[in-house]
Formats: structure tokens, sequence, C-alpha cells
């Protein structure tokens, strides 16, 4: 099995509704964002996807949460914008230009991650 990662990143702020402490209240990240594609077949050059198209999709997806208040994406209107459901909202958001994604992992800080695969 082969599996692809590629990285990227976007700026935002959130609070979390319902959170007792200090998340609750307005505060941002500097996200950082993986995403892993896996295959067991590669192509006839020897690839499973490149890697230049995966960032181009990650990077524009991205975009749409770069330095916004993402608790006002109408996705997270309802839904609280953790680090968990940024994640599975990212990964809905790729999986049909990726069908071979793998999982989606975002880092809030240097220390603290969510992962959301199916």
């Amino acid at each position: 099995m082969y599996n692809l990662k590629v990285q990227g990143a976007f700026s935002s702020a959130h609070n979390l509704r319902g959170y007792k402490g200090k998340c609750e209240d307005l505060h941002g990240h500097n996200w950082i964002v993986e995403i892993v594609i896996s295959s067991a077949q590669l192509d006839d050059i020897g690839m499973v996807l490149d890697f230049k198209y995966l960032k181009k999709k990650l990077n524009a997806c991205l975009e749409q949460m770069d330095h916004k208040y993402l608790n006002k994406l109408v996705y997270f209107k309802k839904i609280n914008p953790t680090s968990e459901n940024i994640s599975k909202y990212i990964y809905k958001k790729l999986k049909s230009p990726i069908p071979l994604l793998n999982s989606v992992t975002v880092w809030e800080n240097s220390t603290s991650s969510a992962t959301y695969e199916e």
C-alpha cells in the first residue's frame, strides 16, 4: 500500500459553543492540515497521484476558510467548529475530487490534532 501525504495551512478564528472554558471565547489558530491518499496501485509512470494536483485541491479547499470566522460558515452555524469537525468538513469537501483520500488531519497547534477517515 502506498500512502501519499501533503500539507497545507490556513488561519482562522472560531469559538466553541457550549464549551466551559477559554475556547468558548473568540480565538484563532494557524491550522496545519495534512491529507493522506492511499492506493495499492501505481499508474504507468509509477505514481499514485501528482503531488501538484493534491496540493492544488487542498489549497483551494483551505482558501475558503482562510482568514474567516469559522462559526459564520454555513456548515458551522449548527455544528461546532472543533478540530474534529473541521477535519470531517475538509474530508467531505475533498473526497469527490480525490477519491483515493484516506484521511484528513487538522492541527490547531504543534501538539494537538484530530484525524477523520471513513
